[in-house]
């Protein structure tokens, strides 16, 4: 049986398990000891190590045929020494891994104003948490054209599904901005990011990115509108650019400066994608049955 090795195995992650672990051994990685049991409740098999400590790493050598990594880069700075170290540790093996998806952000685009965006457009990361995610794939691309790692980059939008809702922010009534100034932004449900990876690990090409979205951008203030509606909640109310910029967190405020509109042609035609969930109003409309039935269990 072949050898998967997750890092940062999360919310998605675990979906991506559940989905390949009658075809694979799966490893994670894992530096809190607090999640070992659900790993293994979940039929993984934990590894304990720490991207931030390179030395605790040693066990990842050799270990996988292929090698998802959804850890994010670290909190600060403007490079992802976590992916450097992971690659690093990767790379002491004879054998290395055949294929490695990597989990990007759509953020290293920047602001587009609102223009359509493929893979092929110029990225122009505008915050550190984005110059990080482009300096990731840029390891990475060094690292598979020099090893022939075959390397698939997923460039991810907002991640949504039944318990990744913006309800808490729909209680507080946090604003959201007027028509006029208002962004584009793009969605994935949690179920179809994780056909995604699937379908990169094994239809991707080496050093290809793919926009991993649904096939509907939509002003970012309709969206909170669409799950008021749903769950019966408030609307939030609309305020102007210039008086979000004062009342608005800044890391809040820098999410709605950016605009665009993905493109995900090229997942769709390379890796053979089929969405579950093509639009958030399908994704909105099984979450809310997901909620229901929970409530009723």
């Amino acid at each position: 049986m072949k050898r998967l090795l997750i890092i940062g195995c999360g919310d998605v992650g675990l979906r991506v398990a559940l989905l390949l672990r009658s075809r694979y051994r799966i490893y994670a990685l894992t530096h809190s000891a607090e999640r070992i049991a659900a790993l293994r409740k979940h039929g993984l098999t934990p590894l304990v190590g720490n991207l931030d400590q390179p030395d605790t790493l040693a066990g990842l050598c050799g270990i996988a045929h292929d090698v998802i990594h959804l850890a994010p880069p670290p909190a600060h700075g403007v490079a992802d020494t976590r992916t450097a170290h992971l690659i690093a540790a990767l790379g002491r093996a004879r054998s290395l891994p055949q294929h490695f998806v990597y989990i990007s952000t759509s953020g290293v685009y920047g602001d587009c104003s609102g223009a359509l965006v493929d893979e092929t457009s110029p990225l122009r990361p505008r915050t550190d948490r984005a110059r990080r995610r482009a300096d990731a794939e840029r390891r990475l691309r060094v690292w598979g054209a020099r090893t022939g790692v075959c390397v698939s980059l997923l460039r991810v939008p907002g991640i949504y599904a039944a318990d990744r809702l913006p309800m808490a922010r729909l209680e507080r009534g946090t604003p959201a901005l007027q028509e006029q100034d208002d962004p584009y932004v793009n969605h994935v449900h949690a179920d179809d990011l994780a056909r995604i990876v699937i379908a990169a690990l094994h239809h991707g090409q080496a050093n290809r990115s793919y926009n991993a979205s649904d096939d509907v951008p939509q002003k970012m203030g309709d969206y909170f509108d669409l799950v008021a509606d749903r769950f019966s909640l408030p609307r939030p109310p609309r305020i102007a650019r210039n008086e979000a910029r004062s009342v608005l967190p800044e890391n809040l405020y820098s999410f709605m400066s950016e605009s665009r509109r993905l493109v995900n042609h090229r997942a769709k035609q390379e890796l053979r994608v089929r969405l579950r969930y093509p639009t958030v109003h399908e994704g909105i409309a099984a979450a809310a049955v997901d909620q229901e039935v929970g409530r009723a269990g």
